[in-house]
């Protein structure tokens, strides 16, 4: 079963000379539970993709279907509670708040939500306990290993529960072993039921996805 269609996709940013054409009919169907990794060479569209599918951009042109619902739809506060409830994010560069530990980084989706404080603390242990970095709850985003923030980026991203994470080049700021760990995390996940994107340039990375889909020019390569 599909949880996204994609149909003729167009995203143009600027007008004139400065007119970039980031996708230019791309159609796309992924089903529930699937894991892919979108590949393509630089300024092909791949992140300009995700961020369609997790409504942080709007397309110019074509049809999106989230659920089978069109996602124009879907009014602001509809699109941000998608934001914070449907998808979860993980950034190559982690997007951590240095200030924060981890305990509070984690409990960030969590801000808006109608949960008890001590349901929202046991949801924040569960998933600390589940990426193996619960000892480090009160610790500095600052002071953690390159492998523990991603970790504590990960652990945000699935406080909510979301039923999609798309994952922009998760294991580029890594080394290949810490890398691997973060993929073993991601692969386990969707072995949960999670459905799961992720644009990478790593054919390792890829490795670890049920498919591949390329992109050039903004558009699926056949």
């Amino acid at each position: 079963m599909s949880i996204i269609n994609i149909t003729n996709l167009y995203k143009t940013y600027g007008s004139g000379e400065s007119e970039v054409k980031a996708l230019r009919g791309l159609s796309l169907s992924v089903d529930n539970g699937d894991m892919i990794a979108v590949m393509g060479p630089s300024g092909s569209g791949k992140s300009t993709l995700l961020n369609i599918i997790g409504c942080i951009d709007k397309p110019t042109g074509g049809k999106y279907l989230l659920s089978d619902r069109l996602i124009d739809t879907f009014n602001d506060s509809e699109m941000a509670e998608l934001r914070n409830q449907k998808f979860g994010f993980v950034v190559q560069d982690f997007a951590l708040v240095e200030r924060y530990n981890v305990y509070k980084n984690v409990m960030i989706p969590l801000t808006y939500s109608k949960k008890q404080i001590k349901l929202k603390r046991d949801k924040i242990g569960k998933v600390l306990s589940q990426l193996g970095i619960l000892e480090k709850k009160k610790a500095m985003a600052l002071n953690l290993s390159m492998g523990q923030r991603q970790r504590v980026a990960i652990a945000r991203a699935i406080v909510n529960d979301p039923d999609i994470i798309l994952a922009d080049e998760p294991t580029g700021s890594l080394d290949s072993d810490t890398g691997s760990e973060v993929m073993d995390i991601l692969k386990k996940l969707n072995e949960d039921g999670k459905t799961i994107l992720i644009v990478t340039h790593d054919m390792n990375v890829a490795s670890y996805c049920r498919r591949i889909v390329k992109i050039q020019d903004g558009k699926v390569s056949k």
